[in-house]
């Protein structure tokens, strides 16, 4: 199960760590957005330093979450960012293949934190 949670990790946070570097080198093509992904893509075109800010996000908790040490930080990290994608997938674009790839990476994420619930009983209590 180790290894499992390793390569799992792995990918998830390598996915990620390209998003992140996409959003500053632009380098994967982009299918042709709704007119309502055109306003959301146009309204955070007008905050700056936004998408900069989550692709930071991304290649930092990316890269935390590959390593067993540093993972339950990586996977808080992510959650805000993965809320976003899931949201976004779920009600505006709505592809069957982006339902799936960001259901499992939503449940990959819950995994490790409810996996690493004992590090996050500190910052409750």
């Amino acid at each position: 199960m180790k290894i499992v949670k390793f390569i799992l990790s792995l990918l998830f946070g390598l996915m990620f760590i390209n998003a992140g570097l996409n959003k500053f080198f632009n380098y994967m093509p982009m299918e042709k957005p709704t007119p309502e992904q055109m306003k959301v893509f146009s309204a955070f075109g007008e905050i700056a330093w936004l998408m900069p800010l989550v692709g930071a996000v991304e290649i930092i908790g990316g890269l935390l979450f590959i390593f067993p040490k540093t993972r339950a930080l990586g996977a808080i990290v992510i959650l805000p960012v993965m809320v976003g994608i899931v949201a976004h997938v779920f009600t505006l674009d709505k592809s069957s293949m982006g339902m799936a790839i960001a259901g499992v990476m939503f449940l990959i994420n819950l995994w490790m934190i409810i996996d690493n619930k004992e590090k996050y009983k500190h910052l409750v209590s």
